[in-house]
């Protein structure tokens, strides 16, 4: 940034910073901010797709959650075993950074109980989260909370382990607003290709491809419910698939749709390739970092009062939108002023 911009307000010093609340505490009320999850999930199944999963997780940092898949890496018959092995992983090394989550079957699947018996027994200390498919509503969360904490409690856990949650379903679509709500859910995903199959061919395929699923009405309609639900909640949108996962430039697209244009803050991948463009897509410019970083400072020196930058006057209202870019981009690894970071933000992220 070229010091000739700066305005005569005075910067924050290390003393200042050392002191100030932290702008999570200034300018956020209890229950206004939501979880700080990583902008990217990635889901994988498949016993070497999951390991390869952890291996690129620790080589790039905690910047994408990985979500091992209890539900449709299942093969039918093997659905205890695959639990296990799940468990295992968890439990293992290879879960480097506690940013390890597993999807478990429905409710009303018969082998929901035993993954949850499984996965809280034998790893409920490290999974990061749940994710709860096909939710039909609040009841269905309530019953699976009741689930989850009876096996905490045998296992001897007393953490309340987070719950996400799929919106495919036209019941879930109806009961968004109360699921983004419910207290144990950090996050809700729209689930595209059951939605579209849910109306019965009255939505043709082309809306579950890159493109289409951002130009057809009823596909928006769902998107924009989840996303409003879950910023008035205080809670994490997360964004649908792209299934065309050797198209680069649709990948790219459609997750900067999803961050520009439609509010998500998080995104599904499923193939390795596709982790590194939602990342890039949902971070923020180092132009948008620097112009937040010197408003933040700005505003510690100011003690939160309003201030001047240039011929722009800003307050708490903007202050909270600048430093949710510098949260942004802590989450997805980049750069920001030391000064900042050494006072703010863990050092963990990276890619």
């Amino acid at each position: 940034m070229n010091d000739a911009s700066r305005p005569s307000v005075p910067s924050a010093s290390a003393a200042d910073l050392g002191s100030a609340p932290h702008p999570r505490e200034a300018l956020f009320g209890a229950g206004d901010h939501a979880p700080l999850l990583p902008v990217c999930d990635h889901y994988a199944g498949v016993e070497p797709r999951m390991r390869k999963s952890l291996e690129l997780q620790r080589e790039l940092g905690p910047v994408f959650d990985v979500t091992l898949d209890a539900e449709d890496g299942a093969p039918i018959g093997g659905e205890a075993e695959h639990a296990a092995l799940i468990a295992e992983l968890l439990t293992s090394p290879a879960n480097a950074h506690g940013r390890v989550g597993a999807r478990v079957h429905p409710v009303d699947h018969p082998a929901f109980e035993g993954d949850v018996a499984t996965l809280v027994g034998r790893a409920g200390a490290r999974v990061a989260y749940l994710m709860l498919p096909k939710v039909n509503g609040a009841a269905d969360v309530e019953r699976a909370c009741r689930a989850i904490d009876e096996a905490a409690a045998a296992a001897g856990l007393e953490r309340r382990i987070p719950l996400h949650a799929l919106v495919e379903t036209h019941a879930a679509l109806r009961e968004v607003d109360a699921l983004a709500a419910h207290p144990r859910i950090e996050s809700l995903s729209f689930g595209l290709m059951d939605f579209v199959s849910a109306h019965r061919g009255a939505i043709p395929g082309s809306a579950m491809t890159s493109a289409g699923q951002f130009s057809h009405p009823l596909v928006v309609r769902a998107k924009l419910e989840i996303a409003a639900a879950c910023h008035g909640r205080a809670k994490v949108p997360s964004h649908c698939v792209v299934t065309e996962f050797n198209d680069d430039v649709a990948m790219r697209a459609a997750a900067t749709r999803a961050a520009g244009e439609f509010g998500y803050t998080r995104m599904w991948s499923i193939h390795p390739s596709q982790i590194r463009p939602i990342v890039a897509a949902f971070s923020p410019s180092a132009a948008e970092v620097d112009e937040a970083a010197a408003i933040i400072d700005l505003a510690i020196a100011a003690q939160w009062a309003p201030i001047r930058r240039g011929d722009v006057l800003h307050d708490r209202a903007s202050y909270r939108y600048f430093w949710a870019v510098l949260e942004r981009a802590h989450r997805t690894g980049g750069a920001l002023p030391s000064d900042l970071r050494r006072r703010f933000f863990s050092e963990e992220p990276t890619r």
